[in-house]
């Protein structure tokens, strides 16, 4: 016994003492294990583990093929030893690769002290449909003659036999509105909404399903449902509907490879069956109609007598315009039960689910046939307590179900989605129960990347509501509110929480695919419509902070995930909105065009002193005209482009100088006093540095002459922290975050808010509305604050010289008013975290770093020698190196690993 206890303790020692880097999480064009890429060299990532400090790599070899046993035989690309440190969008650079094929991959690493690791896990990609010739299948429309005015949802089915024993199914599908498909009545997939929102006109998507399972031998049966959607549905206002087209259309094809080795494909072509069922109406705005009276029952299955049913057409629809799908799909998340069912001072029968959120509502419910329930939909209660959906606008957000009456019968909406807390349910047979009643949130699947989390409770709960404001408006593309009819992908709200966005989760695909949807449907003159996919007609196209989404998010996504393909994808339309502005401005001052300014910014009811948080529209747009092209100069760098570095920094000079002779003061003064003026002409350097400081001074007087209170709108919330914590007034900052009465953040959460309001004052505290045409309750512009919750006051950031946190940089600012700040972030490399602590006069800080990156961690400390990490004085460690002392911190240079700092708190909070 003795002899195995010792064996087993060397064991353990050895392996203790060999411990090498380790790898998981891979990752394909950043998705895991994709289906259908339609890619020739996709990009492959892998994570690092480590149980020792300053572990990197230093070189890696990739093994990818068509078997899971990556042999000599099936190999399609073998990478060789490569020195480098990249661990993440590695090119396959393998044998070109064929449509509707798997291959595998795996990988191993070498350390800094040249140990190999062990090879990983194999991981997969499989190709989907490479180019239009790939598709068999043909559009097919409805045969029967549609009902002009409800347009019930169409079915589209098809009986087919399989004879011999399958390997693998594959279906390839898209269509004209949305879809959802079955197979043998079982839903193909957990996505929905598909096929998604896209510029349809050029980049309508498809999506791979693995069907396998959903076949058998015998007969099998495929059916497909339409909804209007966004494609033919009503969008905006002025009776805008058929944007892209009055008739919905299918395409889709199964691929089955059998055992054998033989393919088959069974593809959309005239031997289709269509009809109507249940649906009989189906708008986004005003929710569904669905008579269970109508289903067709078994349609689903085969065997299913169709005779009665209509043939179809087959459109001459291209196929040129079909790409497939990278962003995550809409799924099914979180689901609620109701924490209360009450009657309203005026009898209606209400829900309360506790949470304002985007989705659907499932009802449980048993009665006669033909009985009809009608649930609606709404975000708030009014001040006597009553069911309010006066801010919804022209949208019902209304679903009906008519009733089969054969038992206990579940609805939901299938082609639309409504924003709400609470419902008013009609003509429910009997006594209405949380048990009948189920709402489940709606949202791109997302991976969750960001946490935050700190000592003060309102804070807590605004960062709820910033996660559930991006929950419910990034729905497949970034909306600006889900409830009214509206729901439209706002440039300007997009681009001022998009860095905020990456804190919360995994958004690249998602805005990469936006991305180029702005660059198709930017206009001829480089101007941007004012929302994605454009449904304006290009109305409103070229209003400064909202266009700026051409150059902003880009750049924001760059240094989020370090990323430069997103950089060349949407560079010729960061140059064309730069170019506008500089062929709108005269003598390099652009003061024309029409502009929404600092949209819904404070404004004061009673202004007798004569203060105004009014900016002149001008000022602003001349500040994002700059602001632009620094965007556009930093691409052009970054993409080695030096002759467009110089020609628009040139120009970038000449803005500037044109900022200063039309709207600064001979003695300093902005010609707008208000604080997005100050803001943006100090987070843009729009100044010269002599100017600067009392400029700061400035902005600080206007927010203690508010009683410490933001007026800000739109554009200039986003920066008020960060240029208050720049410019050395970090507690200003803090005090305006902590601001609990109104115009403040915390303003909403202390009225009850779980979401970002549209308004500072949505409800006023008197229990009154602002202008319902105006007047969302799920709106996350505001929620831009997140970005300075995570990069100042936890501190984690990353920087040009190491984007996407290759290199870190952990630079906390602790603030009065908070005792504990907590933050996360999953990035490409691994998990980053800051956590500090202020209790009796001492700071601790406790910091992880990935694997395979390096960091500059700022230490709140007046000397090196007041600081200990773990139980050791900080120059003993010798994994730490002491760079400088700068501004109230202690600068070290690390590797990864986790650290945890102490010392003395200073005497005031660090300058910057």
């Amino acid at each position: 016994m003795k002899k195995t206890l010792l064996l087993s303790s060397l064991v353990l020692l050895t392996t203790i003492a060999t411990a090498q880097l380790t790898i998981d999480h891979l990752q394909c064009e950043n998705l895991v294990n994709p289906l259908g890429l339609d890619l020739q060299h996709p990009r492959l990532s892998w994570q690092l583990k480590s149980d020792k400090r300053n572990g990197r790599q230093t070189a890696y070899e990739i093994i990818a093929g068509e078997a899971p046993a990556l042999n000599n035989i099936a190999v399609t690309w073998r990478s060789g030893k490569v020195a480098s440190s990249q661990s993440i969008r590695i090119p396959y650079n393998g044998t070109a690769l064929q449509a509707g094929k798997r291959y595998y991959w795996k990988v191993r690493v070498w350390d800094q002290e040249g140990k190999a690791s062990a090879w990983s896990q194999p991981a997969w990609w499989e190709t989907g449909l490479l180019q239009p010739a790939n598709w068999k299948a043909k559009w097919i429309t409805p045969g029967y003659v549609e009902d002009s005015i409800r347009r019930p949802s169409p079915l589209f089915r098809k009986q087919f036999a399989v004879k011999k024993k399958i390997k693998s199914a594959r279906l390839y599908i898209t269509s004209q509105g949305l879809y959802r498909a079955f197979i043998n009545d079982k839903m193909v997939g957990d996505s929905y909404l598909t096929p998604g929102w896209t510029s349809y006109k050029h980049r309508l998507q498809y999506q791979t399903y693995d069907v396998t399972s959903q076949l058998s031998q015998g007969n099998n049966a495929i059916g497909v449902m339409l909804g209007s959607g966004w494609f033919r549905g009503y969008l905006a206002w002025a009776n805008n509907h058929d944007y892209y087209g009055k008739k919905l259309a299918l395409l889709a094809q199964v691929v089955i490879t059998y055992a054998d080795g033989q393919t088959e494909t069974l593809s959309t072509d005239e031997s289709w069956r269509s009809a109507t069922g249940a649906i009989r109406y189906s708008e986004i705005y005003n929710g569904e109609i669905n008579d269970a009276r109508l289903d067709k029952t078994g349609w689903l299955t085969a065997g299913y007598d169709d005779k009665d049913w209509s043939s179809v057409a087959t459109p001459a629809i291209s196929k040129d315009n079909i790409i497939t799908t990278y962003n995550e799909p809409v799924k099914k998340h979180e689901t609620f039960k109701p924490i209360k069912i009450f009657r309203t001072p005026q009898g209606d029968l209400v829900a309360d689910f506790g949470q304002n959120l985007v989705g659907l509502v499932t009802v449980k419910v048993s009665g006669k046939a033909g009985d009809s329930i009608v649930i609606q939909h709404a975000e708030i209660l009014d001040k006597q307590g009553n069911f309010y959906t006066e801010n919804l606008r022209a949208a019902r957000q209304e679903n009906i179900y008519v009733l089969k009456g054969n038992g206990e019968e579940s609805f939901e909406p299938v082609f639309t989605f409504q924003g709400f807390r609470y419902i008013r349910v009609k003509g429910f047979p009997g006594e209405l129960k949380p048990e009948h009643l189920t709402a489940t949130a709606l949202y791109s699947d997302m991976p969750l990347t960001g946490s935050f989390s700190t000592s003060h409770p309102l804070i807590n709960q605004l960062q709820h509501n910033i996660e559930w404001g991006q929950k419910g408006n990034f729905l497949d593309v970034p909306t600006d509110c889900p409830q009214r009819d509206e729901r439209l992908g706002w440039t300007g709200d997009a681009q001022v929480f998009a860095r905020t966005a990456s804190f919360n989760r995994q958004v690249y695909n998602f805005f990469a695919k936006w991305m180029a949807d702005l660059a198709a449907d930017q206009l001829k003159d480089g101007r941007v419509p004012a929302v994605i996919p454009d449904v304006l007609r290009g109305d409103a196209a070229g209003s400064a902070g909202w266009s700026d989404a051409a150059t902003i998010i880009p750049w924001q996504l760059y240094l989020a995930y370090g990323d430069t393909a997103i950089l060349r994808q949407q560079y010729a339309s960061m140059k064309a909105w730069v170019d506008f502005m500089q062929q709108a401005s005269k003598d390099y001052l652009w003061n024309t065009t029409w502009h929404f300014g600092d949209w819904l910014f404070y404004r004061p009811n009673d202004d007798n002193d004569g203060r105004s948080a009014i900016t002149d529209k001008h000022l602003i747009a001349q500040c994002f005209f700059a602001n632009s092209l620094q965007m556009l100069i930093n691409t052009a760098k970054v993409l080695d482009n030096t002759a467009d570095e110089k020609t628009y920094a040139a120009v970038l000079e000449k803005v500037k100088q044109a900022f200063l002779k039309e709207y600064l003061t001979p003695n300093g003064r902005l010609v707008s006093s208000s604080q997005t003026a100050y803001v943006l002409a100090l987070h843009f350097d729009m100044l010269p540095d002599n100017l600067r400081a009392q400029a700061a001074s400035r902005l600080v007087e206007n927010i203690k002459d508010y009683g410490y209170h933001l007026t800000t709108g739109f554009l200039g919330t986003p920066y008020l922290c960060h240029v208050l914590t720049r410019f050395g007034y970090n507690d200003i900052a803090y005090r305006l975050l902590l601001q609990e009465s109104y115009p403040s953040w915390l303003y909403p959460v202390k009225m009850g808010a779980t979401t970002i309001w549209e308004r500072w004052d949505g409800q006023k505290p008197d229990g009154s509305f602002q202008t319902p045409t105006m007047n969302s309750f799920n709106h996350y512009a505001y929620g831009a604050i997140g970005d300075w919750m995570y990069r100042v006051a936890a501190g984690i950031d990353t920087d040009t010289a190491g984007p996407g946190y290759k290199h870190i940089r952990i630079k906390p600012y602790p603030g009065k008013g908070l005792t504990d700040v907590k933050a996360s972030l999953q990035t490409g490399y691994g998990v980053v975290s800051s956590h500090w602590t202020t209790q009796n006069n001492r700071l601790t800080l406790e910091v992880e770093i990935p694997a395979n990156t390096s960091a500059d961690i700022y230490i709140p400390a007046s000397s090196a020698t007041a600081i200990i990490e773990g139980f050791m004085p900080l120059d003993e460690i010798k994994e730490l190196t002491v760079i400088r002392q700068e501004g109230g911190y202690v600068v070290v240079q690390a590797g990864s690993g986790k650290y945890r700092f102490a010392t003395s708190l200073p005497l005031s909070y660090p300058a910057p």
